[in-house]
């Protein structure tokens, strides 16, 4: 969480005179007195206020008296804010997008993840692709199995406590989504989508992938784009862009694109740098004056002019623009490419085509006819950390981009669905017990199931076995229900594993279990007979 620290406001301050109103500077210590008195407390802080705006009225012109207000005022709203946000918490996001230009995955992506970073942990993974190998034999096979990208990418964040919470693929473009365990009984209603663009809407070499859920009581939606390519098409990649953005998920209650709470847009955008030659584009990217070149980039003057993106927002450009670069190099574009006729194709001018972009709703103030302000309180904000390219990466003519994102919320879900616990000790040498508890408000089916998962489980379908909460249940009371699990289906290998129930209903894993040890079944037969 962000700290709301106000130690140096008051440090210089003296008491305020205002003709006849006493010290605002006594706010400080009379908001611990109001707290203790419930309601009349608020009742006499009311007071206060309604005294202030009847005094702002009166006040001189005198500016100085105008700053000194103005501090004292922040300051009780920096009080205020902290004791709204104590009960927040910060969720790290690391969003990657990538153009890999058909390439397989590198041998490391440990920079790309930054996953020798010595700041907090990162909660979630968002990690968008485009132009992954889509070859008929490699999409016809992708299809049947993961895909060599998700396969290694779950290789990478697995061992370290990840989960492959989803993913969704159309041709080239990949999206997949990692989360730290712990996370997931507070991700609910997720739901995938995906839309064509290319060839008039019937072809999916581009469009965009989509994936939206329920965090923590938050509609969050993270969508990947591949827009058309080459400078003179500005205008089909704003359609294709707003027609993406248009698009709607199937199913009740779900939210269009842009009514979630935060929206993030990413991928390969495809804009460039207009005007400008490529001599003085080169020449602004070697003496790192990237700023002279923002004004013409197409999406920053889409942005004044187009009223969809207007609301979005983007870090600053700080790295050089990450296309098109020479395979396995920093050097841009300096092959020479043969075109029809076997005339020579001019060499791409450099531009930022890999971007991303978010989106938060507006939940701060909203004014009423009368002039005042009902306030909404704002329950989620997003704050960019960093924003970079991966110039070490060379597979592809793209650079990846990173963006790391502290998602500031107040939860909305606080308990999980669904609590549960493995009774007595494990071994494949006879039936276990697990015990849960469920919340009412639990939309239950027949078709959930408890599954048993090794604590480095990469995906929901990579249990060991599952039991049925219904056809397997042998006890039930108000408090909790039993479902035992066969001797026959528990491995016989040690280990730590984790029970998680899934939810048919929700589509998603409502509870989870604390790792637990489970007993060699050898090693338990033979501490048997020796007793």
């Amino acid at each position: 969480m962000a700290s709301f620290s106000s130690e140096d406001a008051f440090q210089d301050s003296a008491a305020l005179s205002l003709n006849d109103v006493e010290s605002l500077h006594s706010f400080r210590s009379r908001s611990a007195s109001f707290s203790s008195t419930g309601s009349s407390g608020r009742l006499q802080l009311r007071q206060r206020v309604a005294q202030l705006m009847a005094c702002v009225e009166d006040i001189s012109s005198d500016d100085e008296i105008h700053e000194e207000v103005s501090r004292t005022l922040d300051e009780a709203f920096r009080i205020w804010g902290k004791k709204l946000k104590d009960k927040w918490q910060e969720f790290r996001l690391h969003l990657v997008t990538w153009n890999v230009g058909t390439a397989s995955p590198p041998p490391d992506v440990t920079s790309l993840l930054q996953l020798n970073s010595l700041g907090p942990t990162v909660d979630m993974y968002v990690i968008g692709l485009q132009e992954v190998n889509s070859r008929i034999t490699n999409f016809l096979s992708d299809l049947a199995f993961d895909d060599p990208w998700s396969i290694f990418f779950m290789t990478v964040l697995s061992p370290l406590g990840y989960i492959k919470l989803s993913s969704v693929r159309m041709q080239g473009l990949l999206l997949l989504l990692f989360v730290k365990h712990v996370h997931l009984p507070f991700i609910r209603d997720i739901h995938t989508h995906y839309t064509r663009t290319g060839l008039y809407g019937y072809w999916g070499n581009k469009g965009g992938v989509t994936i939206r859920m329920s965090l923590y009581g938050h509609a969050v939606c993270f969508m990947n784009c591949h827009l058309p390519a080459h400078m003179e098409n500005t205008e089909q990649r704003l359609d294709d862009f707003e027609k993406i953005l248009e698009m709607q998920f199937e199913g009740e209650n779900i939210p269009s694109t842009l009514d979630h709470d935060v929206l993030f847009c990413f991928g390969d955008l495809n804009f460039r740098i207009a005007d400008y030659g490529i001599h003085f584009v080169r020449e602004s990217i070697n003496n790192k004056r990237y700023n002279l070149l923002w004004e013409k980039d197409q999406l920053n003057m889409a942005k004044k002019k187009e009223a969809f993106l207007q609301e979005f927002i983007e870090g600053p450009l700080q790295f050089k623009p990450t296309y098109k670069f020479d395979l396995y190099s920093d050097v841009y574009d300096t092959r020479e490419q043969k075109s029809l006729f076997w005339f020579n194709e001019k060499k791409r001018k450099p531009a930022w085509t890999d971007r991303i972009l978010w989106r938060v709703k507006n939940l701060c103030q909203h004014a009423s006819k009368e002039g005042e302000f009902t306030e909404e309180e704002q329950t989620i904000s997003v704050t960019l950390n960093n924003y970079i390219s991966h110039m070490s990466y060379g597979i592809s003519d793209h650079k990846p981009v990173t963006g790391t994102f502290g998602l500031e919320l107040k939860p909305l879900l606080s308990h999980p669905l669904v609590t549960l616990n493995p009774e007595g000790e494990w071994s494949a040498e006879h039936d276990v017990l697990i015990s849960y508890s469920a919340a009412p408000e639990l939309p239950s089916s027949a078709w959930d199931w408890i599954g048993l998962f090794k604590v480095a489980f990469r995906h929901v379908n990579d249990y060991v076995t599952y039991a049925w909460v219904e056809d397997d249940e042998i006890s039930s009371n108000k408090d909790s229900k039993q479902v035992y699990m066969s001797a026959a289906e528990i491995p016989d290998m040690g280990g730590e594993f984790l029970l998680c129930y899934y939810s048919n209903n929700l589509q998603s894993i409502v509870g989870i279990s604390q790792p637990f040890q489970m007993h060699h079944f050898q090693c338990s037969q033979s501490l048997s007979n020796s007793a």
